[in-house]
């Protein structure tokens, strides 16, 4: 395992570890509305990872993963919560998965695309975020339908509330709680894709990713253990 000081250097070169977390996936991390804490697995493992060395922790927030990768030029944070996708690979080491999520579809009440197989046909247009995971794997699987690229999630369900679109793709537990406050919208049945969730840290960071590596596979471990 390397030393402590040469994670420090790459992990938190502030003095603190600057976590980047995307509060647009509800699965992975939730703002408390009474304490303003947040909660969540992303949450959790980067309060462990802070403990497991002894360092401070600022949880930095971002809308959509986007806006986590455009702030990693600027060197906004040092570590990051998103998704590992084969796209990221040529500026990101990625640890192992900590958990996956699942994609869907977001369609009207009065939409005939029952599930997933029926949204990838000729003349459906299907909204969805430029730099998302799940629409990286959508680029790879759709062969008749039309994809429509957003700036964020929210801009797609914009196009499916306007009628600009047919499908709005999304995490699937994103989509069910817009459900719940939108009347009028349905998640069709099943999911096109698992995106596995993992901490990215820069290519240049090699000490800070064989220990997340190492980390991870720990704190997996130790969790199903617990159960």
């Amino acid at each position: 395992m390397p030393e402590r000081d040469e994670l420090l250097t790459e992990i938190a070169p502030t003095g603190v570890i600057r976590a980047a977390v995307n509060m647009s996936n509800a699965a992975l991390v939730q703002l408390d509305p009474v304490t303003g804490v947040l909660t969540g697995p992303s949450a959790q493992i980067a309060i462990a990872l802070a403990a497991e060395l002894d360092c401070s922790l600022s949880l930095v927030r971002y809308g959509s993963a986007a806006d986590i990768l455009a702030a990693a030029e600027d060197k906004e944070w040092d570590v990051a919560f998103i998704a590992s996708d084969p796209s990221r690979a040529d500026r990101f080491s990625f640890s192992p998965p900590y958990t996956t999520v699942t994609a869907s579809f977001l369609v009207p009440d009065s939409s005939p695309l029952g599930n997933v197989e029926h949204v990838d046909v000729k003349g459906v247009r299907i909204a969805a975020a430029r730099t998302a995971a799940y629409t990286k794997q959508l680029e790879r699987q759709v062969r008749n339908a039309i994809l429509l690229h957003t700036e964020n999630p929210a801009s797609a369900l914009d196009m499916l509330v306007s009628s600009q679109c047919d499908a709005a793709a999304g995490l699937t537990e994103s989509l069910s709680r817009f459900c719940e406050e939108n009347p009028g919208f349905r998640v069709v049945e099943g999911t096109f894709s698992k995106v596995p969730q993992a901490i990215a840290v820069h290519r240049r960071c090699v000490h800070a990713s064989t220990f997340l590596s190492d980390f991870i596979q720990q704190h997996c471990s130790a969790g199903k253990s617990g159960n």
